[in-house]
């Protein structure tokens, strides 16, 4: 029972697939017939047949032994790409619709043509494009075309069988289209291949040259050539090549060299190339500033410029602009130039070479400075016994001077940057040889000034001594040294000034005032100035006597002598002398007390003034009287009621005298005639003390008031007589 299901399921499975394959025949398309198969490109081969009903698309593909390729399309003719060029290649079809595909058609043989030559294309020339090509498999000739891109023209072709060919005669800086391909044995072409080549251009024309001396730079300009993109300029010399690149029509070239020829080409170019160069242009610059330059100085006042000689330069100019703004110049076509010059200024000096290009660039600058001026006004302003002073206007180019003092032995110098000198430790009396040298960093002392010749003042005297005689007269004696020297001795205090002068060697003084000190000093005195003064030597003249003596009398034997201090006097001593004796007294004081005096005597009075130093000035005065003597015995008598007589003893000597009674009730004076010794005095009041002098009177009338007093009372007894009755003597005055 198992058995028979399963050869009834086997044979049904057999059954559904007859059914299938029966029912798939009738829906296949038909196979199409391949009617031709060619190539007209290398990679491929296009394939026509004839369309078959229900078919959709169709399958080609292409075996060459090794590979095989496959292109669906859509419909006649269809194309297989991808193959190799020169090769034989068997071609089938088949077609296809939904019910699936038909059986591959009868094969065909078809061979793809000849690949395009890779060509690499130049323009060796302006007038030539180069074309060449590597060898093509299966080919056997080629065929090269060129045109003018542009279309204008016409088309040039040529067969080769070799791999390269030059097409000449062609336009400068042109555009072309070049074609080219291969053929085989049968003379089937290959594929073409095609590119575009542009003619180098031919050189520029009408170069033109601008020069710039003053920056060493040249413009140039040509005319535009025909399919050139740049321009290239070429300066060359032996010892370099300079260019300049531009699209236009003109381009720079700077930083040239002096003293240089250039040869100057100009090439034009484009992607093609360069065109050749064009015919050189010679550019000649302008000199080099010429070098090696020297000044000198030969003779002072003549300058002498000189240099090396420079390629190219046909001349040459030196300028001279000295540093107050003056130039000159001279053209030569020498190497040297010689100028006027003058001291104490700075040349600067500049040399140029000169052609037809124009000025050299500017060299160094020299600068040359000659020596500085001489001064010519050398003034002393003050010449003393040690010292020389001196000044000068200043001169150009002067930095220092140096003075310079010389006597034959030795030598002074100073050295300073204003036109004034101090010449110190020289000796006095002596005659200098002074000269002034102008000095500058740069050139040094000027050594051809001239000398001057000053004397230095006199020696200052010595004074040896000063002397005075008893009149009063001052002799000053002095020691020098100096030759032809007039002498001037002073003698100045406070009371002013007192000179003496002699060509000497000792001169007098007189007129000095007393009581004065004075500082003696001689100055020597030539032609070439006053010495110092000598030291100086002090110098006292005697006391000054004093004025107004005046000698009182204080008692009957004392008397004080007064006086005003004469100047400087420290002590005085003095003395009244008489034939009786002698009376003196020494004080510093300005008075003295005399005593021992004799009265009614005449006495010669006289003061000596003295000094600190012990200087003595002896003063004589008139004489003095001294006054009368006290009288003696002076008694009083009553004379009536109210009167009293004084009366006394007179003393030796004629004297006048006065009395004065001296009471509560009044003062009471008389004075008796000459030659009597009472007097009377009436009208007293009786019942008083009085007080009694009797004084003897001077020749001037001045009252002696030192005799002594006595007291006296006058009682009233109611009487006309009355009693006066003594006291006793009254001490005070």
């Amino acid at each position: 029972m198992a058995g028979g299901r399963e050869t009834c399921w086997t044979l049904i499975g057999f059954l559904l697939i007859c059914l299938k394959m029966v029912a798939s025949a009738k829906s296949a398309p038909e196979i199409p017939t391949i009617d031709q198969a060619y190539s007209k490109i290398s990679n491929s081969i296009t394939v026509e047949w004839a369309t078959v009903p229900g078919a959709t698309s169709y399958l080609l593909t292409a075996e060459d032994g090794d590979t095989v390729i496959e292109t669906m399309v859509a419909n006649s003719p269809g194309t297989v790409t991808g193959l190799k060029a020169a090769t034989l290649y068997e071609i089938t079809i088949r077609s296809i619709s939904a019910a699936g595909r038909s059986q591959a058609s009868p094969p065909k043989q078809a061979k793809t043509v000849l690949a395009a030559p890779i060509l690499e294309v130049s323009s060796p020339s302006s007038d030539s494009i180069l074309v060449q090509w590597e060898a093509v498999y299966m080919a056997i000739g080629f065929s090269v075309s060129i045109m003018r891109a542009n279309g204008l023209g016409s088309i040039w072709k040529e067969n080769t069988t070799n791999t390269s060919l030059t097409f000449t005669s062609l336009e400068a800086g042109t555009l072309y289209t070049i074609k080219a391909y291969a053929w085989n044995a049968n003379g089937i072409p290959g594929d073409d291949s095609t590119c575009n080549q542009r003619t180098s251009p031919r050189a520029p024309a009408n170069i033109q040259v601008s020069f710039d001396s003053g920056a060493l730079k040249a413009s140039f300009s040509w005319a535009l050539a025909e399919g050139a993109f740049n321009y290239t300029v070429m300066a060359l010399s032996d010892s370099s090549e300079l260019t300049c690149s531009t699209a236009f029509s003109s381009c720079t070239i700077s930083s040239l060299q002096c003293g240089t020829e250039y040869l100057i080409s100009v090439s034009a170019s484009n992607d093609a190339g360069s065109s050749k160069s064009s015919s050189t242009v010679t550019l000649k610059t302008v000199a080099c500033a010429p070098g090696r330059v020297t000044i000198q100085e030969d003779p002072p006042g003549h300058l002498s410029v000189a240099w090396s000689n420079v390629d190219l330069g046909d001349y040459y100019v030196v300028f001279v602009k000295s540093d107050d703004g003056l130039e000159v110049h001279c053209n030569t076509s020498l190497t040297e130039c010689n100028f006027l010059s003058e001291c104490g200024f700075t040349y600067f000096i500049s040399v140029f070479a000169y052609n037809k290009a124009g000025q050299s660039p500017l060299g160094d600058i020299f600068n040359y400075t000659t020596a500085p001026c001489c001064p010519s006004d050398i003034n002393p302003v003050l010449v003393s016994s040690d010292r020389v002073e001196i000044v000068w206007s200043p001169v150009r180019g002067a930095e220092l001077y140096e003075t310079k003092a010389a006597d034959g032995y030795n030598t002074v110098e100073c050295n300073d940057t204003v036109p004034a000198c101090t010449l110190s430790a020289l000796e006095c009396d002596t005659k200098y040889n002074i000269t002034v040298y102008s000095f500058s960093e740069v050139r040094g002392s000027n050594m051809s000034c001239t000398p001057q010749f000053i004397t230095t003042a006199p020696c200052s005297p010595e004074i040896k001594n000063v002397s005075r005689d008893a009149f009063s007269t001052i002799n000053v004696h002095w020691r020098s040294t100096n030759d032809d020297a007039t002498y001037t001795v002073t003698a100045q205090g406070e009371k002013g000034l007192y000179q003496c002068s002699s060509m000497g060697e000792s001169c007098t003084m007189r007129g000095l005032p007393c009581g004065s000190v004075f500082s003696v000093t001689a100055v020597a005195e030539t032609q070439a100035g006053r010495s110092l003064p000598s030291y100086s030597v002090p110098l006292e003249t005697v006391p000054c006597c004093p004025t107004g003596l005046t000698v009182t009398q204080i008692t009957q034997s004392v008397i004080n002598v007064s006086w005003t201090i004469g100047r400087v006097a420290q002590t005085h001593v003095a003395v009244l002398e008489s034939h009786t004796g002698q009376s003196k007294c020494h004080t510093h004081q300005n008075y003295c007390l005399l005593g021992c005096i004799t009265c009614g005597v005449n006495y010669t009075v006289t003061l000596k003034a003295i000094s600190a130093t012990g200087l003595t000035a002896d003063c004589s005065y008139q004489s003095y009287f001294s006054g009368a003597c006290c009288p003696l015995g002076v008694k009083l008598y009553r004379l009536g009621p109210n009167g009293i007589r004084i009366y006394w003893q007179a003393s030796r000597g004629s004297a006048s005298y006065s009395t004065d009674l001296y009471g509560s009730k009044g003062i009471f004076t008389c004075t008796p005639s000459a030659g009597l010794s009472f007097c009377d005095v009436t009208e007293i009041p009786c019942g008083d003390v009085y007080t009694v002098m009797v004084s003897p009177v001077a020749e001037t009338g001045l009252k002696l008031t030192f005799c002594p007093k006595k007291i006296y009372s006058v009682t009233c007894s109611g009487s006309t007589l009355g009693m006066v009755i003594y006291r006793g003597k009254r001490n005070e005055e």
